[in-house]
């Protein structure tokens, strides 16, 4: 198949471009700058300049492909109801070159959207219409009305490896600059996990098996609990690990205050019996020991 990727020089992109190629698929990846396009050229790929907000060029990608995979976002916090937006906006012009075609576009959405405080199964739509991210799975439905074979992945909040620039990293970078690596209450709450090679074969079988209409979620871990990460926090730096109380959160995590309170246990059992889906990488804490997280400076943010 000839795939269109965007987001395919990220951090997830760039393993399902390899991803795809090993499995004999051609990739035609979405560039928004000279840089990214070289990088695809240099894996292999074709490219296809443009960004979320070029949407003829969006088109153009997907009418031109036998499936497209949409993993890029805007991660901006500072303007992020305005990027979830634009997300809807590409899904839709995504959507509108596919249409009545039965050639599979898959979008990307998370498990932080489900009800907080209980196992989050694919069958589960989201907690709230007014969360901004749900526009992306708001999308998705307006294009299947609509004729489009779409699917969905929800990614956990951490999908981690190697150059990870996520959630994880912040934290690291939170709790070298203050000297402490912190947890709220009890750090029960719990943040399922994958690996970014595995997600990126979840999305190699979404496109090669998947239904239309259907979710899948890419989680390998269930949950793992905030005090376990920020243990491994602590010890990976040097620093001590200590409990905060929520008001004591918002000053100490900043825009990360609510990601770190968020209790998310996720289930993959129904795609993993649907697919044949099985993640056989690190687990999230022991890639964070062993994956290089502590030897390198990282980012205070998610990139962009």
């Amino acid at each position: 198949m000839r795939v269109f990727l965007t987001g395919a020089t990220g951090f997830i992109g760039a393993a399902i471009v390899r991803e795809l190629q090993t499995a004999g698929h051609q990739v035609l990846g979405l560039a928004r700058s000279d840089a990214a396009a070289k990088s695809l050229i240099a894996a292999g790929a074709h490219v296809q300049r443009g960004d979320l907000e070029a949407l003829e060029s969006l088109r153009g990608g997907a009418a031109m492909s036998d499936g497209v995979i949409h993993t890029a976002f805007i991660h901006d916090f500072s303007k992020f109801k305005a990027n979830c937006e634009t997300d809807r906006h590409a899904i839709e012009a995504l959507g509108s070159a596919l249409a009545g075609s039965d050639r599979p576009l898959i979008v990307t959405s998370g498990t932080g959207l489900l009800t907080p405080g209980r196992l989050a199964i694919e069958e589960n739509v989201p907690a709230s219409s007014s969360i901004p991210r749900v526009a992306s799975e708001e999308a998705a439905a307006s294009v299947a009305a609509r004729g489009v074979r779409v699917s969905v992945v929800r990614l956990p909040p951490s999908v981690h490896g190697a150059g990870d620039h996520g959630f994880v990293p912040a934290l690291i970078d939170i709790a070298r600059r203050k000297g402490v690596s912190a947890f709220v209450n009890e750090g029960a709450n719990r943040w399922p996990a994958v690996h970014r090679l595995d997600a990126a074969h979840l999305y190699r079988r979404v496109l090669e098996k998947g239904s239309a209409g259907a979710r899948y979620h890419g989680v390998a871990e269930e949950g793992v609990t905030m005090r376990a990460i920020a243990e491994v926090i602590g010890a990976g730096l040097g620093v001590p690990v200590r409990s905060l109380t929520e008001d004591e959160a918002g000053a100490h995590f900043d825009w990360m205050a609510h990601f770190v309170a968020l209790d998310n246990p996720s289930s993959s059992g129904l795609t993993r019996e649907a697919l044949g889906w099985s993640p056989k990488e690190l687990g999230l804490l022991l890639d964070m020991k062993e994956g290089g997280y502590f030897s390198t400076t990282p980012m205070a943010r998610i990139a962009t």
